[in-house]
């Protein structure tokens, strides 16, 4: 692996490249897959994301480098998406969450309701399901989030509200109609 010194990635210290790799490599891949669906792409994207930052790292100084992974992550998913026009498949989800799992009753529960969860959050908009997937899932901040998504602060925060309020009334009819 090629290792890098960059200056003030974590509070003010050299970081290695590869460091930074371990540090990340799964919260970027779990985002990745939320947003793509299929284990093979969000794997590429990351793989991409990493060599994006191999190259810009060496020449510049990141003071957030999570933030800054997260947006490149995301940039590095709309040109996939730009570049391959076709509905991402949701089979990959049951390969993904088979693993790590204290039991199969708890396995089967959250493989459920990430289903659900997903499944609730195709009525939002793109930039709704992005603001809600980046602060919530992946709690980044808001500034994080609002910068990986090239938004102003409020602008950020009434989308996430917006996609709050309309997955939890999703949320409350569902359990409504299990409820009947």
């Amino acid at each position: 692996m090629v290792r890098l010194n960059v200056d003030r990635l974590k509070g003010g210290t050299k970081v290695e490249l590869d460091a930074v790799y371990r540090l990340y490599v799964n919260d970027l891949y779990r985002y990745l897959f939320s947003l793509s669906k299929d284990h093979y792409i969000a794997e590429d994207l990351v793989q991409e994301a990493f060599y994006r930052a191999y190259l810009v790292l060496e020449d510049y100084e990141i003071r957030n480098i999570k933030a800054w992974l997260f947006k490149v992550s995301y940039h590095a998913f709309i040109d996939y998406q730009r570049k391959n026009k076709r509905m991402m498949v949701e089979e990959e989800i049951d390969k993904y969450l088979t693993s790590n799992h204290h039991s199969p009753e708890n396995s089967i529960i959250e493989k459920e309701s990430l289903r659900l969860l997903l499944e609730d959050m195709k009525i939002l908009k793109d930039i709704e399901k992005q603001a809600v997937l980046l602060c919530d899932l992946h709690e980044l901040s808001y500034q994080e989030a609002a910068d990986i998504l090239d938004l102003k602060l409020n602008t950020l925060k009434s989308h996430l509200s917006r996609g709050r309020k309309k997955l939890l009334n999703r949320i409350k009819e569902r359990m409504k109609r299990d409820e009947e």
